[in-house]
């Protein structure tokens, strides 16, 4: 291998189990761990209705990624996408924007580390335990692309393996009353205390904005598709088994839960998954539940760092970040892009320090907002990605969109809608403020460095030099 090809080419050293606990874990974490208490609040047992619909817009939404990464895998994936089938401009937004929402979400996620070492080590600063999480994630995403697979996968087997624990002993109490003196607990509770959507639709539809916050991180799947082994396979599996599988965790889990406990006693008494260990007389079930959070947030901080990495390698690949971002370790991994996005890090720091009890509201919100871009771009890049195709072409896709277009134009109208429900609440709305300046201000600098004419100049060459659009024309 060249000396060129070890410095500018990832390292393809992702395995299938790599990648489907890599998405598993990404989706599995403090939307389930944290958010769902606040989410439960507002919609009550109908959260479970909420859930489900998100799930299903964001099958659709995968469809859609799978659709177009299995047939070009690169790295940078959705925001390659949306620059060879909308525009250049789309593709830069889309690839900053991401970086932009993995950052957001990992400062709390660092935080979120600091809280829970707490329990162990009550009395030390915060702020330590959260910055030795930032380097170690850093160090793991920089030893080499197998490393952090081998950590993720670890990671995301402890939260599986807790929440299918959970679910277990929980059916063992509605069925058989283990725990509770023989006496079968039931599935009552999931309509006695003021029915199944106590606060209306009202409150099923503000939940939203929590419920989709839970689902990010499965598109992640596109992000690695340039370090898969076997993309073909690895990604069409990772993509139709996580679907089914998370929704089986997220909806299985609060069944549980919802079914053990009022859905208005959870979260007055603590984690609900530590209430429904303890009740069955585990000892220690505060401290495992802990430990547990505190893996979900390492392996959340963890799949950042290495989105962020790799977004950034793209963005340099094409033009619209500094050149330095392209060079790739001898380890195969872009070293200087991660370390970067783990100095932006730092901020996460001193944000959770001034506003510690606002954070965690403003942070998922805003994540939701830059979500919700990313899955609008991939579901528009599909259908333009489609409308290139001739009909033989779209007949022998290997991996298809079901239903297209229909189901993308649904999935495009609910991510609207979850948009316009940030606006009803005070936490959320900050959302709409920060979101749109910062898509503003990245358009600014497009133009302001002339990234519109490099753009404009590199697609008048393309087109001299007689590339066509085959869709694996750039495998």
């Amino acid at each position: 291998m060249s000396k060129k090809t070890q410095t500018n080419e990832l390292q393809r050293g992702l395995e299938q189990r790599h990648i489907t606990l890599m998405s598993l874990g990404a989706a599995i974490g403090v939307g389930l761990f944290l958010g769902s208490a606040s989410a439960i609040k507002l919609a009550g047992p109908g959260i479970l209705l909420a859930y489900a619909l998100g799930g299903l817009v964001i099958f659709f939404i995968m469809r859609a990624l799978g659709e177009m990464a299995i047939e070009n895998p690169v790295a940078g994936s959705f925001s390659r996408y949306a620059r060879n089938h909308i525009s250049p401009l789309f593709g830069y937004l889309t690839g900053w924007n991401y970086w932009f929402l993995w950052i957001i979400t990992c400062m709390a996620e660092i935080t979120a580390v600091g809280i829970y070492m707490e329990y162990w080590f009550p009395g030390t600063p915060r702020w330590l335990w959260a910055l030795g999480a930032l380097v170690l994630m850093s160090a793991i995403n920089l030893i080499a692309v197998k490393a952090y697979g081998e950590f993720e996968f670890w990671f995301a087997l402890i939260k599986i393996v807790t929440i299918i624990g959970m679910i277990v002993i929980g059916a063992g109490m509605i069925f058989f009353g283990l725990g509770n003196g023989g006496i079968a607990v039931g599935f009552s509770n999931l309509w006695s205390h003021g029915g199944f959507l106590p606060n209306g639709v009202t409150g099923l539809l503000l939940s939203f904005q929590m419920v989709m916050f839970a689902y990010l991180g499965v598109e992640m799947i596109g992000v690695t598709a340039g370090e898969a082994q076997n993309p073909e396979k690895t990604l069409a599996k990772a993509i139709d088994t996580v679907f089914w599988r998370i929704l089986i965790f997220y909806i299985g889990a609060l069944v549980v839960i919802m079914s053990i406990y009022p859905w208005d006693e959870i979260g007055k008494a603590g984690s609900p998954f530590v209430m429904t260990f303890e009740k069955i007389g585990i000892p220690g079930a505060a401290g495992i539940i802990n430990f547990v959070v505190l893996t979900a947030a390492l392996s959340s901080c963890n799949s950042g760092i290495f989105s962020t990495g790799r977004m950034l390698f793209n963005l340099a690949q094409q033009g619209e970040a500094p050149d330095s971002f392209r060079k790739v370790s001898k380890t195969g991994v872009p070293g200087k892009a991660i370390v970067v996005s783990a100095v932006a890090l730092l901020i996460g720091v001193i944000l959770n320090y001034i506003v510690p009890e606002k954070v965690f509201a403003w942070v998922t919100s805003i994540a939701t907002f830059g979500a919700v871009w990313t899955w609008a771009m991939i579901l528009i890049s599909q259908m333009r990605y489609r409308k290139k195709l001739s009909p033989d072409q779209v007949r022998n896709l290997k991996y298809k969109m079901p239903l297209a277009p229909y189901t993308s134009y649904i999935s495009l109208a609910f991510l609207v809608l979850v948009i316009v429900l940030l606006g009803f609440s005070e936490d959320t709305r900050v959302a709409l403020i920060v979101g749109p300046i910062w898509l503003i201000a990245l358009v600014v600098v497009y133009y302001g460095r002339g990234y519109h004419r490099k753009n404009a100049l590199s697609e008048k060459n393309s087109d001299s030099a007689g590339i066509n659009i085959n869709p694996q024309s750039e495998l």
